[in-house]
């Protein structure tokens, strides 16, 4: 089963799941549409689903479309660099272009960037922040689903070693969020309220990472 859109063909999925009620659509990061339903669900009625909900498909297939742009190649605080493999031992930079020995740890290397700017801007948004929370632990993993994680009752903070490629602003963003987890542990209207305080424009930042 196919689904048709700007002249490509987008594979549909069907995940048939024991005990499943409802009938969902999902495109995931491979570009497949996944219908997950039950073992009863005709075929016809997922035809028809498909069909009912093409718009909102096709919106699902453009978020995922822009998410691989921005995660396709080498970036580096914000801008995108073309990969040029050479002789040369560790990385060296020029205008658009990276240059990188093939047997060269860019993880390792984006996680040794990552320690410094990381704990840089940490400190810089925890000494200007507008209320009185204990001084957290910063740790930097590799998460699929979050940017930056707080413990409220540890006061350590996690944030995504993904961050080091992107501008430091979003970086600001999540670290001011995740200070904020540490007067309100919840999403409530006091907890934006307070992001609000200390990033005005929270906002703008919030809706472009969900294009990353």
């Amino acid at each position: 089963m196919h689904l048709e859109y700007n002249n490509k063909d987008y594979e549909v999925v069907i995940e048939r799941k024991k005990g499943q009620k409802n009938t969902y659509i999902r495109v995931k990061k491979d570009l497949k549409i996944t219908v997950t339903t039950n073992y009863f669900t005709p075929e016809r009625s997922i035809r028809n689903l498909l069909r009912d909900n093409t718009d909102k498909i096709c919106k699902m297939i453009d978020e995922q479309e822009i998410k691989k742009k921005n995660n396709t190649g080498f970036f580096y605080l914000g801008k995108q660099y073309v990969v040029i493999y050479s002789d040369n031992k560790g990385i060296t930079f020029s205008d658009d272009k990276v240059y990188i020995n093939h047997d060269f740890d860019i993880d390792a290397w984006y996680k040794k960037q990552a320690k410094k700017l990381f704990q840089e801007r940490l400190d810089y948004n925890y000494e200007r922040f507008t209320k009185s929370i204990p001084y957290p632990r910063l740790r930097i993993r590799k998460m699929t689903t979050r940017w930056g994680v707080c413990n409220v009752s540890t006061h350590v903070m996690t944030l995504n070693l993904e961050l080091i490629k992107r501008d430091i602003s979003y970086l600001d963003y999540v670290i001011i969020h995740e200070l904020s987890h540490l007067i309100h542990g919840d999403h409530s209207s006091r907890f934006w309220k307070l992001v609000e305080e200390n990033m005005p424009d929270y906002k703008k930042y919030k809706e472009e990472m969900k294009e990353f």
